[in-house]
C-alpha cells in the first residue's frame, strides 16, 4: 500500500539579507518547526545566501520526516509594500529546491508578498524625483 501523504505549509520569506522558513500544520495554527539564516551560518553577510537556505531546509526535513509530514504547500514571501523589493531573494529557490532533493513533496506554490494598493506615497518623489 502506498504511504499516507501528509500536508504541511511552508511560509517562506525570503529578503536579500535573510532567508526565514515557517512550517505549520495545514490550517496554519500549529507550529511544527522555524529557521532562520542566521542559525546555520556565523557570518551576519551569509543569512540570505542559497547556501544558508539549503542548510535550512536540510535540517528542516530531517524534522519533518520525523514528525510525519512528507509534503509541502509553499508561501513565498518578498518584503514587498510600498517600498521594499517584490521580488524575493536568493534563498527562495535554494529552499524548494532543498525540500524536494530531501525527499519532501512539493505541493502548491503561491506567491503571497503584499502589493500596494493606493497607500503611501513613495519615498523619494521630489521635483527632480529619487537619485542614487
Amino acid at each position: 500500500m502506498a504511504e499516507k501523504i501528509r500536508y504541511g505549509v511552508a511560509h517562506v520569506y525570503s529578503s536579500y539579507n535573510n532567508t526565514l522558513v515557517h512550517i505549520t500544520d495545514i490550517t496554519g495554527s500549529e507550529t511544527i518547526c522555524f529557521r532562520s539564516g542566521g542559525r546555520v551560518v556565523k557570518q551576519g553577510r551569509q543569512e540570505g545566501s542559497p547556501n544558508a537556505a539549503m542548510m535550512m531546509a536540510k535540517e528542516m526535513a530531517e524534522e519533518l520526516i520525523n514528525k510525519g509530514v512528507n509534503a509541502l504547500h509553499f508561501k513565498i514571501r518578498a518584503p514587498g509594500g510600498h517600498n521594499g523589493p517584490n521580488s524575493p531573494g536568493k534563498g527562495a529557490q535554494a529552499v524548494l529546491r532543498a525540500f524536494s532533493r530531501a525527499g519532501i513533496r512539493v505541493g502548491n506554490i503561491d506567491d503571497v508578498t503584499p502589493r500596494p494598493h493606493d497607500g503611501c506615497k513613495k519615498k523619494g518623489g521630489g521635483k527632480k524625483g529619487r537619485r542614487k
